[in-house]
This record gives structure tokens, sequence and C-alpha cells, in this order.
């Protein structure tokens, strides 16, 4: 990784114009020196990304990343093994390094336990996509974002630029996916310490979208700040769901609900489903490729429909199944991650305006944000969480005063099921915001929710 002060010289896709032919190079150096009965697939992950990280609506760091790693998996008759290394750009320095990476995996190959559901590459054919962007140029984002007459504490990270993802393999395949974005994940904070949480992200950066969400989170917070918090008793409250409370949910059911690994061993959460139970018919669930924001194709380079229902008004159309889950027990892939975890999820729209929220919702609980939600129960499909940021209860459809933190627990068979009352007519893009390893790419497109009795313990 490298890490740069001030504006690149290429900045986005300009910078990583040449790793397509460097990451092709590699693959074919690497595959060179294969011997009999061993199978390589090369997995690329790399960004050209400028961030900043922002505090008291100040800039603290500010800078440029140019990093990237492959992933070389070889596979010998029933033994498989996994190793990566940097991706520099340097074309000699990434090819020996990826070689003498074989060299120490076969080393560890004999002392590997045999699997034998092992997947060898396959060459399904070739792509190549190219997504640019309306970005800020870095010298400008921090006046973009920060107002010399800002009367709240601003405090996140922004991050833009490029991000690139690619496959190759023994048998022939390339797969190419770059594109363009930004996201910014951020809060605002009163003097209070209340705080507001909010995300925007894209391909192309829009002042006047980014201003009327920080002021719809300006006012938000003065409402947190003008107003002692209300204590709400355990009970069930007709409440509504904003479009980021809803992505937390989302995010569980690629944690044991959606995988048909987790079906088959009887863990999922919506088995139920598969045993002839329904959800509201309001509700309709996709693995959906066609915005572009993330690559069709797996680790494997195995290249997905570009929408997968996964559940259609309520019934149960399709789990996802890697190649590895259909050879074991005989079915058919639909090219899903070795996870089996959603990739680009999209929640359909309803019908509720967003004007007519609070009037529809009358009287009950306003979440804008979840957090540390886990399975209570998981093959009841039962989620527990916690309420977070700018929460709110309301009466005769005005918001009357700030809560304090509530616990929920209850069952996606009940607020995905016959107590979701309506979805609005319009839905975000959440972005994943994560930067652990690397800029994560993608997020959940879905509306917000309005849900009778959901379920708070404390």
């Amino acid at each position: 990784m490298s890490v740069q002060r001030g504006a690149p010289e290429k900045f986005g896709l300009g910078a990583v114009d040449g790793w397509e032919e460097g990451f092709n190079g590699l693959c074919d150096a690497a595959i060179a020196t294969l011997k009999p009965n061993e199978h390589l697939s090369l997995e690329l992950s790399g960004e050209s990304s400028h961030f900043m990280r922002l505090n008291n609506s100040k800039v603290r760091q500010s800078g440029t990343v140019g990093a990237g790693y492959v992933a070389l998996q070889l596979v010998n008759g029933d033994r498989t093994a996994l190793m990566t290394v940097p991706f520099t750009g340097d074309r000699e320095l990434d090819r020996t390094a990826a070689v003498e990476a074989l060299d120490e995996l076969r080393r560890e190959l004999p002392q590997l336990p045999t699997d034998p559901y092992v997947v060898l590459p396959d060459n399904l054919g070739n792509s190549r996509d190219r997504h640019g962007g309306q970005l800020l140029d870095p010298d400008q984002a921090a006046d973009a974002l920060l107002r010399s007459d800002q009367d709240f504490d601003l405090t996140g990270i922004y991050a833009s630029g490029a991000v690139v993802r690619a496959t190759g393999n023994s048998a022939g395949q390339r797969h190419w996916f770059a594109t363009e974005t930004f996201d910014l994940d951020y809060s605002i904070i009163g003097p209070s310490e209340r705080a507001v949480k909010g995300s925007l992200a894209g391909q192309a950066w829009d002042q006047r979208k980014f201003e009327r969400q920080v002021e719809r989170s300006r006012t938000q917070l003065i409402t947190l700040e003008s107003q002692p918090f209300k204590t709400i008793k355990p009970g069930q409250y007709r409440t509504y769901l904003a479009p980021a409370a809803v992505t937390e949910l989302v995010f569980m059911l690629s944690w044991g609900a959606v995988s048909e690994a987790s079906m088959r061993q009887g863990s999922s959460a919506l088995a139920k489903l598969r045993e002839g139970q329904s959800l509201s018919h309001h509700f309709t669930f996709v693995e959906d490729f066609t915005q572009g924001t993330v690559p069709r194709f797996n680790n494997l380079g195995e290249v997905s429909a570009p929408e997968v229902p996964i559940i259609v008004e309520g019934e149960l159309r399709n789990t996802l199944v890697s190649t590895r889950t259909a050879k074991e027990y005989g079915i058919k892939s639909n090219a899903a991650s070795y996870w089996e975890g959603m990739r680009s999820p999209r929640i359909a729209s309803g019908t509720l305006a967003e004007s007519d929220i609070l009037q529809t919702l009358d009287c009950g609980l306003y979440l804008s944000n979840l957090h540390y939600l886990n399975w209570s129960d998981q093959p009841g499909g039962r989620i527990t969480g916690m309420t977070r940021y700018a929460c709110f209860w309301v009466e005769n459809g005005e918001i009357q005063a700030p809560i304090q933190d509530l616990r929920f627990d209850d069952s996606l068979y009940n607020f995905f099921g016959p107590n979701l009352v309506a979805l609005t007519d319009t839905a975000e893009f959440v972005p994943d915001p994560d930067t652990y390893e690397d800029r994560s790419i993608g997020g959940v497109i879905t509306p917000g929710l309005l849900i009778n009795d959901f379920t708070f313990t404390l």
C-alpha cells in the first residue's frame, strides 16, 4: 500500500489504466509455471482512492491510497490452498511475487486435508466492464464538504476514486471490472454530543443533493438537542424504519439466511419459507446487478444472472448457491459467492410517499438507525439489536421527542410478514462503508418500512 499527500497526477480510473495489462501478465506468468494436474485461480482487488478523515468540521487527515492484492488459489487433485500477495503495479515485481507464492503453495498442499467438493477452474467466457464517474477533484473536496459557517460538528470519512476487481484462471478465463465511486459516511454532532448519522454514495457528486441531505440531518439534530429524551417502556409499537435501519436487517440475511448451504444444514433463518410459510405480499427481495456498482462475477470468475430473485411478493424463489454447494448436494449453482451472501441486494419499493411517512405512522417510533444486530433465534428468524442516533417518538403525525436507546427483538416472519404495513415509493442506496482491508463497493438499495407491532424488550 502507498499513501501520498496532495492530489495525484492520475486519479481514479486514470491511475489504474495500466493495471489490467499488468494483472493479465501476472496471470500468464503464474499459469506458465503450472505442473501437470495443477489448476490456478487468481483474484485481484485494488483501488486508487482519495480519502479524508473529518472531525469537528475540519480535515484531520487527507491523502491518496494506491493499493492492491492478488489471491492465488492452487488446486491439485482434491487439495486446495490459498495465498495473497501485494499487487504493486510493478510488473516484474508482481510476477515474481506470484510465482514465489505458487512455490510456497505447492509445499503446503501435501500437508492439507482432502476436499471432496473442490471446484476446478472453468472458462465460461470473458468480460470487461469500466464505469467512469464524475467525482470531486481531491483539491476541491474539503471546500465541497465543509463550510466556514457550519454550526455543528461534521465528523466522518470521505473516500473517492477507482475500485478494481478482476479474476483469471488456468482455463483461460478473464474478467475485469473497474468503477469510479465516492462514499461519505458521516455524523453531525451537537454541543450535547447527540448525533445524527448519514451516508451518501454514488458515481457522480451532486453538491445540491449533499447540502439537502446535511440540512435534513441538521434539522433532526436541532430536534435532538432541543428536547429531553422520552423513555419508552418495553412493548410493541407501530414503527417506521428508515432505509439505513432497514439496511442493517438486510445485512443479517447474508449471515445464515439466503445461503443454500445454511438451508441444507438446518440453520437458515428462511427455512420456514421453504416449508411453505410466506411473508407479506408487499415484500420482494432481489440480488440485482443491473446497477453496475459491483461485478457480476464471483471470486472464481463465475458470472451471475443480472437479477436473482430471492423472495417475490412474500414467496421464496431462490437461495444463493455456490458451485461448491451445488457439487456437494447435486444441485445447480447460480454463481453465488463462496460465502453465499448478498452482493447487491435490493428491496422493491412500495407506494408510501416520503411526505406522508409521519402522518401514516401517526403514533409510534421513527427509527433512523440500528446497530449491534444479532440472531436471537436463527431458525425462528428472530433478530435482536439496538436503536441508534436520531430516533423519535411520534404522536398525531408529528415528532414529539427523541427517545432513549431501545433493544428490539422480533422475527422477520413478523416485520417482513403480516406486520409490514407499507414501503416508501422511493428507495435509497445505502453504501457499505467498510475500509478494513480495502474500500468496499456496493451497498443496499432499499425503501423505508412501516411496521405494526415491532417488539421492544428493553
